[in-house]
């Protein structure tokens, strides 16, 4: 509040800095009956129950709103810096978590014998094998789409023991 009430009459007394206390009680008037947020009211009107009537001095309302306005973009700037900068440190801890647990597929090669995950499950499979196989990598076909004929993922395949 200070600053704003400084800033004002350092406006106001551009002409003569040295009679800046004359000003003092018409900002302390205008600052008094203007319209703050976080009370929902003015604080003159807060203090005596009744609205302050007065001819207000347009000059010193323009400083006060623009002080005011001046002091938002600031907090909101800095609130909007702090937001930006807890998103990236949350961010990044949820990539180094996600990588901690992750772990790069396999890579098989022409030739290998793999045995394949069972997908289907149906009726009596608790003794069945979960693997079917040996099969044998005839093709692969990294970063193509759809399968045009029946292919298995690297997720659902393991080594042949």
């Amino acid at each position: 509040m200070n600053r704003i009430i400084i800033s004002i009459l350092t406006k106001i007394c551009i002409e003569e800095p040295g009679h800046w206390y004359k000003y003092v009680s018409k900002v302390q008037r205008v600052i008094n009956s203007t319209y703050q947020r976080y009370i929902n009211t003015t604080p003159f009107e807060l203090l005596t129950g009744v609205k302050l009537k007065m001819k207000e001095d347009m000059k010193i309302l323009e400083f006060l709103e623009e002080e005011g306005r001046m002091e938002f973009i600031q907090k909101r700037d800095e609130a909007r810096r702090e937001a930006k900068a807890q998103i990236l440190r949350i961010q990044e801890e949820n990539r180094r978590t996600y990588n901690k647990k992750r772990k790069e597929g396999e890579k098989y090669l022409l030739g290998d014998i793999v045995a394949i995950q069972r997908t289907q499950f149906g009726k009596a499979l608790k003794l069945k094998p979960k693997f079917y196989g040996p099969y044998r990598v005839t093709k692969i076909d990294r970063g193509k789409e759809g399968p045009m004929r029946t292919t298995s993922a690297v997720d659902c395949m393991k080594r042949w023991p």
